[in-house]
């Protein structure tokens, strides 16, 4: 699963994009005052305006080889969100190694390292490294809904976890972190999980879709399906 577009909120439009370009050096590629939008390797991530924005957390794939270069270019640029004294964090079941921070909205950003991935690069570490937007997360009350309509819509699996307070979603390339906000918060920060809404594009087994979380749900449809298309 591989997300094309993502959708956030902010009610920080400036500083959000003083943030993405200027500390993480990256390219704006279309600004208004009422939205920003930056490419994220593969993925566009747009931010729009909203008075009532709450945050989020999601998750850039970076080089199966570069978590050590990325913490010491993020360290001469902000501070990083540790477990314990831990700044790099090893997901041993996930083969993956990874690093959190926030940006200007508490947003918990974290950049992954997949090792099963297997696309080291030689390449001194930089934003261009920053590969696809491979995680979003989605406090729920209800895990087992969401995964129903991902399966039921989309036809992908669990990536790991069940129905009860933690399941991701899809693929190494792309997973929806489904969490149990009554019951779980996020890590490694524990940090409240707001249940803020959000929309992507992505693509799956080819197709396109449209999904959408929204009052605290998920809707997703096709959009390589001309009746859908037209409703939107």
């Amino acid at each position: 699963m591989k997300i094309l577009e993502l959708t956030l909120y902010t009610s920080n439009i400036e500083g959000q994009a003083e943030f993405y370009s200027q500390v993480l050096g990256l390219e704006i590629v279309k600004k208004s005052p009422k939205n920003v939008t930056f490419p994220i390797g593969n993925t566009l991530l747009h931010f729009e305006l909203k008075k009532e924005a709450t945050p989020y957390h999601f998750a850039i794939n970076i080089p199966a080889n570069k978590e050590v270069e990325a913490l010491k270019w993020l360290k001469s640029k902000l501070s990083i969100l540790k477990d314990d004294q831990d700044e790099i964090i090893n997901f041993r079941a996930w083969n993956a190694k990874a690093i959190y921070f926030y940006d200007q909205d508490q947003n918990i950003v974290e950049l992954i390292a997949r090792k099963n991935l297997r696309n080291d690069s030689d390449q001194n570490f930089g934003p261009e490294h920053f590969l696809e937007i491979s995680e979003i997360g989605v406090p729920t009350t209800d895990i087992e809904r969401e995964f129903n309509t991902l399966r039921n819509v989309l036809d992908i699996a669990i990536y790991d976890g069940g129905l009860g307070n933690f399941c991701a979603i899809g693929d190494e390339n792309g997973l929806f972190i489904c969490i149990d906000r009554d019951h779980k918060k996020w890590y490694p920060t524990n940090d409240k999980a707001f249940a803020s809404d959000f929309e992507l594009v992505l693509q799956e087994k080819g197709k396109q879709y449209h999904v959408e979380f929204n009052n605290e749900s998920l809707n997703a449809v096709s959009l390589n399906n001309p009746y859908t298309q037209k409703k939107r």
